[in-house]
């Protein structure tokens, strides 16, 4: 890492060091550095551990995001040597660079090991963790772990705080970051001329996933999903957002596909895309609520490898996955998970959602009352979250 790329601003203004381990903590991350810019005037600068997002935002990264990105319990396991080393280097360049306060976003199986080398090494900085973990979906008992390691919990999900704060850790609700990430205000038709889209073609939003594992995985299925589509609809087309550095193995699967395929890895892109969609088939995730603020029906679709999927039943008891669905507890978007995420099951509910029917109408109006529960009534999220981690800094001097 050239730690003196990775840091702007003048040298007397505080250094702040964020670590996001994966792609949505990246998103969260670059909206953090705009909002601590706001609130300072410019005068911060910034470290760290991010990818695409908190590049642009002129991050250089100590830590290729994409070595951190891996999801379920047995593709860890081989990993663990490479993350560890990675943990040991971060908590060297925070000893380096002292910054004022560490920031870390997400992704705990990773950060939480960083903050307790920081306790375990004398390091000592303010710590503040951003995006709690799920503690009321499973693993109850991390609520200890988190509050021995963090000085304050930055929550997304209003009924969080008190989750943490019973365990003795200052926690606040700072709103949840999706309002701020222009989901909702695409421009459908710009989309359409850009990419060569007829207004009258139906437009499908498929979304595998940001995990290189994912996109293997649920690209296969999402094919034959998209081709008994498009023998309904001979007319369709696709947009296809995913990370830069997916692109060129997403369009040499996408290559055979029987329909045009727009893949993109803009925001602008992504968002536009939305705008002009039909309907939206996912990968379990973020993703949902960015659909649900663009006001696209869609259905979320998973399968991870058998014996992941197993543990993971194991440990995880709720209701319902998708983030709407856990909103508003109860089956609003349609779950196709593990056996049920057949090429038929994904084709045949997104056909149903194509059509301005009940399901189509009902999934819409719902959606709406999800995304009012997540604006609160402060002020944006990325701001609220930089007030936080301000009030936090180390004491000058």
């Amino acid at each position: 890492m050239n730690k003196e790329a990775a840091i702007e601003g003048t040298e007397e203004a505080p250094l702040i060091f964020i670590i996001a381990g994966e792609p949505s903590g990246d998103q969260l991350g670059a909206h953090l550095m705009e909002g601590l810019r706001a609130e300072t005037g410019g005068q911060v600068r910034f470290a760290g551990v991010g990818g695409d997002r908190m590049a642009e935002q002129g991050l250089d990264s100590l830590v290729p995001l994409a070595e951190l990105s891996i999801m379920g319990f047995l593709e860890v396991v081989p990993s663990i040597p490479r993350i560890l080393k990675r943990v040991r280097e971060t908590v060297e360049a925070i000893r380096s660079l002292r910054p004022a306060v560490v920031v870390t976003i997400d992704s705990w199986g990773f950060t939480g090991r960083v903050h307790k080398a920081l306790i375990e090494e004398g390091i000592e900085c303010p710590r503040v963790h951003y995006v709690a973990p799920m503690v009321w979906v499973y693993k109850p008992g991390r609520v200890h772990k988190v509050a021995a390691r963090v000085h304050h919990q930055m929550c997304l999900w209003p009924f969080e705080p008190a989750l943490f704060e019973a365990a003795g850790l200052s926690s606040s609700h700072v709103g949840h970051s999706i309002i701020e990430t222009g989901a909702g205000g695409g421009e459908g038709a710009a989309f359409r001329r850009r990419h060569g889209v007829p207004e009258d073609a139906p437009l499908l939003a498929v979304l595998p996933g940001s995990r290189r594992g994912e996109v293997r995985q649920m690209l296969p299925v999402f094919a034959q999903a998209v081709a008994r589509i498009q023998r309904v609809h001979p007319n369709l087309y696709v947009v296809l957002p995913t990370l830069g550095h997916l692109r060129d193995d997403v369009e040499k699967q996408v290559a055979s596909w029987p329909c045009p395929v727009a893949v993109v890895t803009s925001v602008e892109d992504k968002y536009d895309g939305f705008a002009a969609c039909s309907v939206g088939i996912a990968a379990s995730g973020t993703v949902s609520l960015e659909l649900a603020l663009a006001r696209v029906p869609h259905l979320i679709a998973y399968k991870a490898n058998w014996v992941s999927a197993a543990i993971f039943s194991l440990f995880v008891k709720v209701r319902f996955f998708d983030m709407v669905n856990i909103l508003l507890d109860r089956g609003v978007i349609p779950e196709l998970l593990q056996h049920r995420c057949t090429p038929r099951r994904v084709a045949d509910q997104a056909l149903v959602l194509m059509v301005d029917g009940i399901e189509r109408e009902t999934q819409l109006e719902d959606m709406a009352r999800a995304v009012n529960l997540l604006r609160g009534d402060g002020s944006p999220p990325s701001r609220q979250a930089a007030r936080q981690v301000l009030a936090h800094l180390k004491p000058v001097g």
